[in-house]
């Protein structure tokens, strides 16, 4: 199974409502929030909707690891700890939680005590091309595969 790396790059300014409504639904209410969804028909359907606002792509388990260590947060803003990984997920370590989450035994949506998005910087040295074009077509936009492993490590 693999896992997809939704992050919204356009604010809400101009935003028609079916759009801003999916938007909603992945939960990614403000510019820069990231969130982890397993690939299925579903998520590609609102995707599909919400192409032209947010970048997807399968995310390398090195740097899923990273971004949960660095900005995942547990309800009420505070970092991950060893101790929570035993008490809400019942794995001892950050590689542990990274493979159950790879492997779908785990879904990082689902859980309560877990915020489910990533609060994200804007990218180190900027965006390398124009955020309202495909990223096909030389933008940001869309889907882009293994390349949003490079664009989070520089939001991070």
């Amino acid at each position: 199974m693999t896992l997809l790396l939704i992050i919204r790059l356009r604010g809400r300014s101009g935003a028609p409502p079916d759009v801003e409504h999916t938007l909603q639904l992945l939960r990614l209410t403000r510019k820069f929030h990231a969130v982890i969804y397993p690939d299925s028909e579903s998520v590609k359907g609102m995707l599909e909707v919400v192409k032209d606002w947010v970048t997807w792509g399968e995310v390398d388990p090195k740097v899923l690891k990273e971004l949960i260590i660095r900005r995942g947060r547990l309800v009420g803003d505070k970092p991950i700890t060893d101790e929570d990984l035993k008490n809400i997920f019942n794995v001892s370590t950050f590689d542990e939680l990274v493979e159950a989450l790879m492997n779908g035994k785990i879904l990082w949506h689902k859980e309560p005590r877990v915020t489910p998005i990533f609060r994200l910087r804007p990218p180190k040295g900027g965006f390398k091309r124009s955020i309202k074009r495909p990223y096909k077509a030389s933008g940001e936009l869309g889907y882009r595969g293994s390349e949003i492993n490079e664009l989070v490590k520089r939001m991070m």
